[in-house]
């Protein structure tokens, strides 16, 4: 053996190598890391599921006086949240992915640390509870994508790794994948939506990021599609109108999602500037109040990230005419509040009410129409297209309507960049940049 090493001396390099720590310890925190993004995306999704359940229990499911306590509950929450997120968790409001985008641009490892952290992390996970818990129209989704690029973020100091950009990818990408089950999701996801510039030596990190997380969510939860399994099935012969009905009219209100948000966002943080506290938490309060007497007036739907309706609507029971404009409304007001939330659930449930009243329009089944306006609306938002079809069909575990889904997905897509050519998640991450430079300034500033 000792003849042997010496005559392939590359063989001996090859084992030295391998067996120093300078090059396993990296890759077993990486991996650590990325199994944790997996157990923590389930223990996350379990914690939400008991905190909106815990919201209609104590509002009555839709009887008696309790019934009415949004009134006092859902602005006195969102007032908490945003005070919370103000004073001790500064980075964590919103939906995360826009976090981990302005990450991924900034080089300076100070600056991600105020956007990417442990600390932050518990703090999004925390108050994404309480605002479930208090009936805001929030999802855990893309909390789960900053929560996942922050740990490892944190495993890259750990392990002396230094491709910073591609972990904040790699991480993003297991929180997409574990929180819905949706592997193939979330490398679409790394790839349309998080890495615009995606850097074909990520793939690696990504790929081995989204397997590590996915086993171990698997390990704890089994397999299972997001909204059961679809058994209907799209016929281009029957449902071509409907398929263009959810593309372009889904793709027009997800682009006029996306545009009164950022107008709305931009004017709420001008008018903040003066005392930023005390009209942040002002702008909590009307909008959970109005977000409860939507909720009210809905008999209890709009409360919460609306996935028992959407899959009501998926497995062919049709939503009321006008559940799509009240969860539009809820969660628009949600998002703009400043709280700790995400729009990927609200925005599939509000996709399959479009869908669901178009359904009922052309005499077409509620179960496709459910999908299809999914397809439609949440590209229309995202203005990703690609996931937006790859994620419906994995949640949906029916791959005979992957045509009918692309074809949703693009119309929507075309439709909302005629209307809104400002991707959503792109232009928020901009403010988190522009935070950046400005604190990095006035550090510079005080130093000189």
């Amino acid at each position: 053996m000792a003849g042997k090493s010496r005559k392939y001396p590359m063989l001996r390099r090859s084992r030295a190598m391998w067996g120093s720590r300078r090059v396993w310890q990296p890759r077993l925190v990486f991996w650590a890391g990325a199994i944790c993004i997996g157990l923590i995306s389930v223990l996350f999704a379990v914690l939400a599921d008991k905190a909106q359940g815990l919201f209609h229990v104590i509002t009555g499911n839709g009887g008696g006086w309790r019934f009415y306590l949004p009134l006092v509950m859902t602005p006195v929450g969102f007032v908490l949240c945003a005070w919370l997120a103000y004073a001790f968790f500064p980075g964590s409001q919103g939906s995360g992915i826009p976090q981990a985008i302005a990450a991924r641009h900034l080089r300076d490892d100070d600056d991600r640390n105020h956007l990417l952290s442990l600390r932050l992390a518990a703090g999004k996970i925390a108050l994404t509870l309480v605002g479930l818990f208090c009936g805001a129209s929030i999802g855990r989704e893309g909390p789960t994508v900053q929560v996942g690029a922050s740990l490892m973020l944190q495993s890259a100091r750990w392990g002396g790794m230094a491709q910073a950009r591609g972990l904040i990818l790699a991480g993003s990408a297991a929180g997409i994948a574990a929180a819905f089950n949706t592997p193939l999701a979330g490398i679409v996801f790394a790839i349309e939506e998080m890495g615009r510039t995606y850097e074909a030596r990520t793939n690696g990190l990504v790929l081995t990021a989204v397997i590590l997380a996915g086993l171990a969510s698997l390990g704890l939860v089994g397999n299972y599609t997001y909204f059961g399994v679809s058994k209907d099935t799209i016929s281009f012969a029957a449902d071509w109108p409907l398929v263009l009905s959810c593309g372009v009219i889904g793709g027009g209100c997800g682009a006029l999602f996306s545009l009164l948000a950022l107008k709305a966002t931009r004017r709420i943080r001008r008018w903040n500037t003066a005392q930023p506290l005390r009209r942040a938490l002002l702008v909590a309060a009307i909008c959970g109040l109005a977000v409860a007497v939507i909720g009210i007036a809905s008999g209890g739907l709009t409360f919460g990230t609306g996935y028992a309706q959407a899959r009501s609507a998926v497995e062919g029971t049709p939503l009321p005419w006008f559940f799509f404009a009240e969860k539009f409304a809820a969660g628009l007001l949600s998002m703009v509040s400043g709280i700790p939330g995400g729009i990927f659930a609200p925005s599939l449930a509000v996709g399959a009410g479009i869908g669901s009243s178009l359904g009922l329009i052309f005499g077409s089944s509620a179960g496709v129409a459910a999908l299809l306006g999914m397809a439609g609306y949440f590209a229309g938002v995202v203005q990703a297209p690609m996931t937006a079809f790859v994620i419906i069909l994995e949640m949906t575990g029916n791959h005979d309507n992957v045509i009918g889904l692309m074809c949703a997905s693009m119309l929507g897509y075309g439709t909302a960049r005629l209307i809104s050519h400002e991707p959503l998640y792109h232009a928020l991450s901009r403010v988190f940049i522009a935070d950046a430079i400005r604190r990095r300034r006035a550090e510079t500033g005080a130093q000189g």
